[in-house]
């Protein structure tokens, strides 16, 4: 688990599943958590540009989905198995794997040319370009705001007021 511990105002944001905005086109179909794909756009706002997509492709489909060149993002395969990148070509991947893409601005490319279903998600946004401090779980962009952070955790105060008496409640072998 990671804290981190900002100093801006929060703003919560509960989107039921059923109002995530979704678009299919030829064989491709895509659940849109924040920005935007196929023509349909995310209800959810980002404090910074980012994209967070659920795509499900079925067999012979194949995507072409615009990343910004100032993006940083990755794909991660939650089901069957797919070729990314620019060549059709290429080496399949399968599930349970991680794909750091390049930024190059070309977007991502992705065929399904097995029989099952490929669904992937696909995760990226603008870098902040701020430093980083980190310790344990705390992580901040200067050892004096770790301090300062440390301190009101171990204090219970700006934001750990109920970190006294909370226990994990972690469940292990639950299928999802």
């Amino acid at each position: 688990m990671c804290f981190v511990y900002n100093r801006i105002q929060p703003r919560y944001q509960e989107i039921p599943s059923e109002n995530i905005a979704e678009a299919t086109k030829d064989g491709i179909k895509v659940r849109i958590i924040a920005g935007e794909s196929l023509g349909a756009k995310s209800a959810i706002y980002t404090r910074t540009p980012t994209m967070y997509l659920d795509f499900t492709l079925k067999q012979g489909s194949h995507l072409q989905q615009p990343i910004p060149k100032s993006y940083n993002a990755f794909v991660y395969v939650l089901e069957g198995e797919g070729i990314f990148g620019p060549h059709e070509e290429s080496s399949s991947i399968g599930a349970h794997n991680l794909l750091l893409l390049s930024g190059s601005g070309d977007g991502l490319e992705a065929w399904n040319k097995s029989t099952k279903p490929l669904r992937f998600i696909l995760v990226g946004g603008e870098p902040l370009g701020e430093p980083v401090a980190q310790l344990g779980p705390f992580v901040m962009n200067t050892q004096q705001e770790i301090d300062q952070t440390v301190e009101d955790f171990d204090n219970y105060t700006n934001g750990f007021e109920k970190a006294k008496h909370w226990r994990s409640q972690a469940r292990i072998g639950l299928d999802y």
